[in-house]
């Protein structure tokens, strides 16, 4: 089984790069959960509306500006994903610190070009 991807920001827009990112990471079999503000599929992916608890995560890519990060930090924390990937305008000094402090790796980076 391959290391789960939780993608936070997901939409159902396929013109959005969450919804690339999604696409692309289950082409390459990738275990994904998606997280958004409308549910809805991509993929065979069904985006939860809810922020996922005690769910093993190896990696969290992020599509949600820093302002809105902020609600997530305890979620994001709890969860103690082995890596955060800060896409292109997530990039987050502050969460950066704190995710690295508990103990997660962080990477700015696109997710798109990491898997391509």
């Amino acid at each position: 089984m391959s290391k789960r991807t939780l993608v936070l920001g997901a939409s159902t827009n396929t013109e959005r790069y969450s919804n690339k990112a999604i696409q692309l990471l289950r082409s390459f079999k990738h275990d994904v959960i998606a997280v958004g503000n409308n549910a809805g599929t991509v993929a065979d992916v069904h985006i939860q509306t809810t922020f996922p608890e005690n769910e093993p995560i190896n990696t969290l890519t992020l599509y949600i500006n820093p302002s809105i990060q902020k609600n997530y930090y305890s979620s994001i924390l709890k969860l103690h994903p082995s890596r955060i990937i800060f896409n292109p305008g997530t990039e987050n000094p502050e969460l950066k610190r704190l995710a690295e402090e508990s103990g997660s790796a962080t990477e700015e980076a696109c997710t798109l070009v990491l898997l391509n």
